[in-house]
């Protein structure tokens, strides 16, 4: 089965798209994950490869409990606060590891077949079919279609979110020409940790 491949990075801009072919994303704050299911064999991997099926065990098991057996997901490791907020720190400190849930955005390979070459909206459905029904671990992140994206965009700032990512829907999973973007909240602390990284 698919392993190896680069994820699809989101480029940083400061104007969200606005037309009607665009899916829209609250951007959570954690850590970007895939986790790779092949048979009964569950991976947890780290954006730079690192394997993290130990570290926050309810991701695995929930994807050990799915009726696929193969399949590889895309998304980001969350903790969330009392609001319903992913909290950085609180993932970060490592004490939290337990609680950790995935929010999944993309599906990249399902019952051996590599869905990379697909629209993102037809890979978006079939993640909704592979998750149906799956309340917590592993469940999709909340999107929006079409122009909405600027207002989304101020309501995630008011709500004092990380931001949004927008997504072309009909793009392949190609890491330098998916047509991802990103828009961050200058006034959330995760912009300032990016700052500081400089």
């Amino acid at each position: 089965m698919l392993k190896k491949f680069e994820f699809c990075r989101p480029e940083a801009r400061k104007v969200v798209p606005a037309g009607p072919d665009w899916i829209h994303e609250i951007k959570f704050d954690g850590y970007r994950g895939r986790v790779i299911r092949d048979g009964n064999d569950v991976k947890l991997l780290s954006k730079t490869g690192l394997d993290w099926t130990w570290r926050f065990p309810w991701i695995a098991e929930v994807a050990l409990k799915m009726k696929m057996k193969h399949f590889i997901i895309d998304g980001e490791i969350c903790v969330m606060d009392v609001q319903g907020y992913s909290d950085f720190n609180a993932l970060h400190s490592g004490r939290h590891n337990a609680e950790a849930q995935l929010y999944a955005f993309d599906l990249i390979a399902a019952d051996g077949d590599d869905l990379r070459e697909l629209p993102l909206f037809e890979r978006k459905e079939r993640l909704a079919r592979l998750l149906r029904g799956r309340p917590e671990g592993i469940f999709v992140a909340p999107f929006e279609p079409g122009a909405i994206g600027p207002g989304l965009f101020e309501a995630a700032c008011r709500m004092g979110l990380e931001g949004i990512v927008s997504k072309h829907r009909d793009r392949r999973y190609r890491p330098r020409t998916c047509d991802w973007v990103k828009v961050k909240n200058r006034t959330h602390p995760a912009y300032a940790r990016v700052m500081d990284s400089f």
